[in-house]
């Protein structure tokens, strides 16, 4: 078990492939990332060598037995195509959130890796974060009496990152992780095409029937940043806990839950919770997607 090593593969060259082969190559010492190791990367554009690595085709990537896990790192509205066919292909799938634009999508895909005897990881360094772990202790034990998370950023081509409810998902993930399941009550979109403005408003309820709001706000020039208010029974917490820096990269410590899964290491309660999470976050995204698109309701 020791010596077992995993030959990996990145797919995509962006932010986060280039971040994949940084970590792939500098694994942690003693951490089960050391036993991933980098046969190379695929891209459309044509690269050489970055670093070490070196570039292969995606056909080569898909047919080396010495390749066992992808790391899928490609734009959002490939994700799916390109999961089918590593999974296909009898390979291990490490892939960026979200996993695929739709939940059917995501659901097949699901059970393909279980029916191949495969792990299927979706990165979701949004719970990773030491302000996250700080918020998530913060709320802890609490009861919830509303809440809203709103969320600012620069323009997405929607075309390739996909309804704002997939490419925002981690803000989704957030309060499904902070609490519990939600129901979408009610979700509207508002967009200014001129001004390549977006602002997506949901409402949810929690199973204790107490209303939570979610807003991605999207325009040119606007911050990436996240705002809370949650008001609890005993008082609302509008900013985030003061927390440490992590000496651990986000996306090092999510190569090392992939490589501990690879390894066998996560119990299976810790895997069902985790694709519970995952899958009924996409299923929403999918139910806020359908609230916005519908036609207004008219009343006479």
């Amino acid at each position: 078990q020791i010596s077992k090593m995993f030959g990996t593969v990145v797919v995509g060259v962006g932010i986060a492939g280039l971040a994949r082969i940084r970590d792939l190559m500098n694994p942690m010492p003693s951490s089960p990332s050391e036993h991933l190791k980098l046969f190379g990367f695929v891209s459309r554009r044509s690269f050489g060598n970055i670093n070490e690595a070196k570039q292969i085709s995606l056909e080569d990537a898909l047919r080396n037995k010495d390749i066992h896990a992808a790391f899928i790192s490609t734009e959002n509205r490939s994700h799916e195509e390109t999961i089918r066919m590593f999974l296909e292909a009898g390979k291990h799938v490490l892939v960026e959130y979200p996993m695929a634009l739709s939940a059917k999508a995501a659901h097949e895909l699901w059970e393909m890796a279980e029916q191949k005897d495969k792990i299927l990881h979706v990165e979701h360094i949004e719970l990773l974060t030491e302000e996250y772990k700080q918020l998530k202790k913060e709320v802890a034990g609490k009861d919830l009496v509303k809440g809203t998370l709103h969320f600012t950023g620069s323009v997405l081509d929607e075309n390739k990152s996909g309804f704002p409810a997939f490419s925002g998902i981690a803000r989704l993930t957030w309060l499904i992780d902070l609490f519990g399941d939600l129901t979408v009550t009610s979700a509207t979109r508002e967009k200014q095409k001129d001004k390549n403005y977006s602002r997506m408003t949901v409402h949810f309820q929690t199973a204790n029937k107490k209303p939570l709001i979610w807003i991605e706000e999207r325009g040119p020039g606007m911050r990436r940043e996240k705002k809370i208010n949650f008001c609890f029974t005993s008082g609302c917490l509008e900013n985030f806990p003061e927390a440490p820096r992590s000496s651990v990269g986000l996306f090092m410590q999510d190569q090392n839950l992939f490589a501990k899964k690879l390894l066998g290491q996560v119990s299976k309660e810790e895997l069902a919770a985790e694709k519970w999470r995952i899958l009924r976050c996409l299923d929403l995204a999918e139910v806020i997607q359908q609230y916005c698109e519908e036609p207004e309701k008219i009343y006479s």
